[in-house]
C-alpha cells in the first residue's frame, strides 16, 4: 500500500500534470511547452493550476516574460526528475526482459560525427527496429551541457574530457590533419615545419569546438600563434573556405567520408601530423547503461571502423533522425 501522505497526488492525476510542470520549468515558457507537448496553451494552464492546488503552494514566479519556479517549484522539479528516470529505468528493464524489443536509445555526438554515426545508427536500428533512436549534433561545449544534465544515455566525443569522472570506450580513430586547396603552393611538400602553416592565413571553428581547441594546443606546443583569417560554425563551412582560397585548417582526416581527401583539398604533410584523436563514448560514473544502449556500443565497436574505411556494414543502412544545433 503507498504511504498515506501521498494520497492527494494519487487522486488528482499527478502524472501528466508533472509532465507539463518539467517541461514549463525546462522551457522557461508556458506556451513553449505547450508547443512541445502538442497542447493548446489553456490546457498547460490548467495542468499547472491543477498542479498548484494539489501542491497547495505557488511553484511559479514571472520575472518579464520569462517563468522561473519558485522554492517548492525547484524542489518539485528534482523530485519530478526523480519519478521520471525511475519510470525510465523501469522501462529500459522491461526492455532487457523482452531481448532490446523496446526502449529507447539517446546519443548526443560531437559535429565530426555527424557523417558517420546516423549511418551507424541506421544499421543498428535494422537490427532492433524496435528501439525508438534520437541523435543529437552539438559543438563540444553543447555536448558538455548535455552531459552535465545528464541528458542522454551515451555521449560521442572527439576526445572525452579528461576532467570529469566519466566512463569511457574508445571506438575509433580520428586523426586530425593540415587540409589546403590542391594547388597550394604546399601541396606535395614533405615534413612541413608547423611555423610555415603558422604563417598562412588559418581557419577555425568556433569557440567551443574540440577540432579548433586541439589545433590551437599543438601550436601553443610549439610556442607559434597562428594568423587566424576567420571563424566559421561547420567543417563544411570550412571546407568551402578552404576550396575558395580563404585559408588551411585543422580538420579530422575521415571527415569527408571513407576516402582522406575530398575533391579539390589536399593533406599537407606537416611536422607534428596527424594529432592523434579518437571518438570515444562516454558517461558519468555512476549512470546506469541501458540494455539498448550496451547494445549499441557492443555494435559501434564491431562496426564503426568498418563503416569509415568503406566497408560495408550489416543490414541496409536507414535515415535517423538528427537534430543539430
Amino acid at each position: 500500500m503507498p504511504p498515506g501522505n501521498i494520497g492527494r497526488y494519487l487522486r488528482h492525476g499527478t502524472l501528466p500534470q508533472l509532465r507539463v510542470f518539467e517541461a514549463s520549468v525546462r522551457l522557461g515558457c508556458f506556451a513553449r511547452a505547450a508547443e512541445e507537448l502538442h497542447m493548446a496553451p489553456p490546457t498547460v494552464s490548467v495542468q499547472i493550476r491543477k498542479l498548484t492546488e494539489t501542491v497547495g503552494a505557488p511553484l511559479f514566479e514571472q520575472v518579464g516574460r520569462r517563468i522561473y519556479p519558485t522554492e517548492t517549484g525547484r524542489r518539485l522539479h528534482a523530485s519530478c526528475e526523480d519519478v521520471f528516470r525511475a519510470l525510465a529505468d523501469f522501462e529500459a528493464t522491461l526492455g532487457q526482459l523482452r531481448g532490446l524489443q523496446g526502449g529507447q536509445l539517446r546519443i548526443a555526438a560531437c559535429t565530426t560525427a555527424r557523417h558517420f554515426l546516423p549511418r551507424l545508427l541506421g544499421a543498428f536500428v535494422q537490427h532492433h527496429p524496435a528501439i525508438e533512436t534520437a541523435l543529437q549534433i552539438h559543438n563540444r561545449a553543447g555536448l558538455l551541457q548535455r552531459l552535465a544534465a545528464n541528458e542522454d544515455d551515451l555521449y560521442l566525443f572527439a576526445d572525452a574530457p579528461r576532467e570529469r569522472e566519466l566512463v569511457v570506450q574508445t571506438v575509433l580513430a580520428n586523426p586530425l590533419v593540415v587540409f589546403a586547396r590542391a594547388d597550394h603552393p604546399l601541396a606535395g611538400a614533405q615534413a612541413i615545419p608547423l611555423a610555415r602553416i603558422a604563417a598562412e592565413p588559418f581557419l577555425v571553428r568556433e569557440p567551443g569546438s574540440g577540432t579548433r581547441d586541439a589545433a590551437l594546443a599543438a601550436f601553443a606546443r610549439a610556442h607559434l600563434v597562428p594568423r587566424i583569417r576567420m571563424e566559421l560554425g561547420s567543417n563544411e563551412a570550412i571546407r568551402e573556405a578552404i576550396l575558395a582560397g580563404a585559408g588551411v585548417a585543422v580538420l579530422p582526416r575521415h571527415l569527408f567520408g571513407a576516402q582522406p581527401e575530398a575533391p579539390g583539398l589536399v593533406c599537407l604533410d606537416v611536422q607534428g601530423f596527424p594529432l592523434e584523436s579518437r571518438w570515444q563514448f562516454a558517461w558519468p560514473v555512476g549512470k546506469r547503461i541501458a540494455p539498448a544502449a550496451r547494445a549499441f556500443l557492443d555494435f559501434a565497436r564491431a562496426h564503426a571502423d568498418a563503416l569509415v574505411h568503406g566497408t560495408p556494414v550489416p543490414a541496409r543502412l536507414q535515415e535517423v533522425e538528427v537534430h543539430a544545433s
